[in-house]
């Protein structure tokens, strides 16, 4: 699956590189069954995800269940490849914020 492997948030459409990297370096992580999880920020989470089909486009559409600092969180979203390399998309909070992202794949 060629959304598979760990891929470094380099920049979300609402906060600074700052916040992105202030535990580790912002990644998502995704396996074989569209699965894995995410940091950026004081955000984590796990994701499960399917490959979705809309008009000649595929993405890999997601919800989310995680920590918002302390404090237990969840939403959805959405990552396009862009090119091999490049990942953009979109995650949501649960009746909060959005964001845009740019990710960049990982060299293993």
């Amino acid at each position: 699956m060629k959304y598979t492997g760990k891929w470094r948030i380099t920049e979300m459409e609402q906060w600074d590189s700052d916040y992105l990297d202030m535990e580790v370096e912002a990644y998502i992580d995704i396996d074989a069954n569209c699965s894995g999880g995410f940091q950026f920020g004081l955000v984590s989470g796990q994701i499960d995800g399917e490959l979705v089909k809309d008009g000649g486009e595929e993405r890999l559409e997601f919800t989310w269940d995680g920590n918002d600092e302390y404090d237990p969180a969840s939403g959805s979203g959405w990552l396009r490849l862009k090119s091999k390399d490049f990942l953009e998309g979109r995650i949501k909070f649960h009746q909060g914020d959005s964001s845009d992202l740019i990710a960049k794949r990982m060299n293993s």
